[in-house]
């Protein structure tokens, strides 16, 4: 592990991708609807690396969006 980085780095950076394919395909193919699926499960996993990481503005802001993405799922 580098100097600057932190622990469970990769795990931000897996949820940073889906993040950026749940944009892609809510912006180009709506249709589909894979993009909540997306969307929900990068944000659950910003909120496992906000747990490791003990960042309460990552759990918070993470697990706000997700329950959003679930309701907008329901409803």
């Amino acid at each position: 592990m580098e100097q600057n980085e932190k622990p469970f780095q990769f795990i931000a950076w897996i949820a940073t991708g889906i993040l950026i394919i749940a944009a892609i395909l809510a912006s180009f193919v709506p249709e589909l609807e894979y993009h909540h699926w997306a969307f929900i499960s990068a944000n659950t996993l910003w909120v496992i690396v906000g747990m490791l990481w003990k960042e309460q503005t990552l759990i918070v802001l993470n697990a706000g969006l997700t329950i959003i993405y679930i309701l907008g799922l329901i409803l």
